[in-house]
């Protein structure tokens, strides 16, 4: 039996640019087996969809100019692209069409109509929050055309605390943010007591 799971990795190890963008796809899965304790749903889906999913927003498959990167739609680049890659790594055939459906709702906006697709959004919700979710913001300052300066990532992380929570759909899900929650939300508040208005 082909050992697609880690051809998949490897394929993701070897394409992460810049590197940091690879720690959230095993960070996710684990998060997902978290979420899915007790619940029946095929593993193998969800793997290959985490692992995935973000590929069109490495270095190298994304658009270089920032005109092109602001119409970017990198789900649609890696649901054209997963089922080569899928099936290069031996991943069987007849589970693509569950991972790219898993891939194309994975987004807070998204309406998952799977439980593979529930698991990986919740999932992909909490890499959102705390103490995860502030790290991963805080370097898009000067590499991401959306993070000019201190404030717009203190509001992006607001919007994130504001809007996110209540995305979450499983109960599961829902107790692994109450620390998240609470992390983020004092981090914030120290940052403005810290800061007052010169945050800049």
């Amino acid at each position: 039996m082909s050992n697609y799971r880690e051809a998949i990795e490897k394929y993701l190890q070897t394409n992460a640019n810049p590197p940091h963008k690879y720690g959230h796809q095993p960070r996710l899965y684990a998060l997902t087996r978290q979420i899915g304790q007790g619940l029946t749903y095929d593993d193998d889906v969800v793997f290959a969809a985490v692992f995935l999913h973000d590929l069109g927003v490495f270095i190298g498959h994304r658009p270089e100019s920032e005109a092109a990167l602001k119409s970017w739609d990198h789900v649609a680049y890696i649901t054209a692209k997963a089922p080569v890659i899928l099936a290069e790594a031996g991943f069987p055939q007849g589970k693509i069409p569950a991972v790219l459906e898993v891939i194309r709702t994975h987004q807070p906006q998204d309406t998952p109509g799977t439980i593979e697709a529930t698991i990986a959004r919740d999932a992909d919700i909490l890499e959102l929050l705390g103490a995860i979710g502030i790290t991963r913001t805080l370097p898009k300052l000067g590499s991401d055309t959306r993070f000019h300066t201190f404030t717009d990532a203190l509001t992006a992380l607001k919007h994130q605390l504001a809007t996110l929570p209540s995305k979450l759909q499983l109960e599961s899900s829902k107790a692994l943010a109450a620390p998240r929650i609470a992390a983020m939300k004092h981090f914030i508040e120290a940052l403005e007591s810290e800061a007052g208005p010169n945050l800049y």
